[in-house]
């Protein structure tokens, strides 16, 4: 996604493509499918397929849903923010905005107007009956209106702010105009003392934010407004790590002690979590606080371990590899109509959540990159796709 999963051009922090890079945004494309297969089956009802169950499995489900929802999002925005100042040096700020729009505008636009009827149809047929019941109509374009969200776009829509907001600074900065290529600058990672204070930071900012915006509301349509701290901080992070070559400095070391630190935030949360409920969303108080904190330093702790793991054993790409990535974005903005699809489907099948979780994941992801395939094939989707 430099769009955050689609884009082509090389990563801005060296003169070739940073194929770990690609690879990651891959993993993370296949994470987004297998979380909202996940849903379906959970405690957690935030879909457009859904099936009540019993069976103490989909606790399990419940904290994988609380695990990936505490960073996987956050690196998609630090991967996008990689990609951002290069493009802007070779577009400017006129044509980098025009392809923002064309690249991520359009494909919210379709998902809007064509992808979220099919997927909130069972939902409308819910909602039109129990408004015969008393009597009254729903006919399906003020249920729309009513009930707008878009959806897994909500990334999209975030995205095209945050760039916007880049483009403004640039150009509040004097840096608005075009620059020539250059070699990119290569400097010292981030040490330790570093990126404590940025963890410190951003748990300060996310749990003084959850006092406004507690977790469980939502906001113009984002399901997850509480994250907003760490999405805009890590977005931040990716614009100065592709000016610095942060990614190229980096520490083996980074790595085992992100996993390390990430181990023991996990921990920390699911306690955290599961003994103080809904008071750990947010609100200002202390659990609240240890949530924020335990997230935090899981967010950077498993993105560091993650960055180094792909960029010393995944930074090579195979013709499958450069096949996943290259439909990667597609994937993002044509799975739930998959998922959804492949859930009623799935209804008759009797099997433990997690079992019915893990059949509808797997299933997913071959038939949303096969879907994706046939999708950018058709003439002209390649170039918003």
């Amino acid at each position: 996604m430099t769009q955050p999963v689609n884009q082509q051009a090389a990563p801005p922090a060296t003169a070739s493509r940073l194929l770990h890079v690609d690879n990651l945004r891959t993993a993370l494309m296949a994470l987004v499918v297998v979380h909202h297969s996940v849903i379906a089956y959970s405690d957690i009802p935030d879909w457009y397929y859904t099936e009540p169950g019993a069976d103490s499995s989909r606790a399990l489900l419940d904290l994988l849903l609380l695990f990936n929802q505490a960073f996987f999002m956050g690196a998609f925005f630090l991967i996008s923010g990689l990609f951002v100042p290069r493009s802007y040096d070779r577009k400017g700020a006129g044509q980098f905005l025009r392809e923002r729009l064309l690249r991520l505008g359009v494909p919210l636009l379709l998902w809007l107007l064509l992808i979220r009827p099919l997927v909130t149809m069972g939902r409308y047929t819910t909602a039109s009956e129990a408004a015969a019941r008393q009597g009254a109509e729903l006919p399906y374009w003020k249920y729309y209106l009513s009930a707008y969200t878009p959806g897994p776009m909500w990334f999209v829509e975030v995205l095209l702010v945050f760039s916007a907001l880049y483009v403004l600074w640039r150009l509040l900065t004097g840096q608005g105009r075009r620059t020539p290529e250059t070699t990119p600058a290569t400097g010292r990672a981030p040490g330790v003392a570093a990126i404590a204070g940025f963890v410190a930071g951003l748990s300060l900012v996310t749990y003084l934010w959850r006092i406004i915006v507690p977790m469980g509301v939502t906001v113009l349509g984002l399901p997850s407004p509480g994250y907003l701290p760490q999405y805009a901080a890590l977005f931040v992070v990716g614009l100065v790590a592709a000016r610095r070559g942060w990614l190229q400095s980096l520490p083996k070391a980074a790595g085992r002690a992100g996993f390390a630190a990430a181990a023991l935030a996990t921990v920390t949360l699911v306690w955290v979590v599961s003994s103080y409920r809904e008071v750990s969303f947010g609100h200002g108080t202390l659990p609240s606080l240890l949530t924020a904190l335990s997230e935090s330093v899981l967010a950077v702790g498993i993105i560091l371990g993650l960055v180094m793991l792909f960029r010393q054993r995944l930074s090579r790409q195979g013709r499958l590899r450069r096949f996943l990535s290259a439909h990667a974005f597609t994937v993002y903005v044509i799975h739930p109509p998959v998922l959804v699809a492949l859930g009623y489907a799935l209804s008759g099948v009797e099997a433990p959540a997690i079992a019915k979780a893990a059949l509808l994941s797997t299933i997913g992801l071959a038939l949303c990159w096969a879907t994706a395939y046939v999708v950018r094939a058709l003439p002209g989707a390649k170039k918003v796709l």
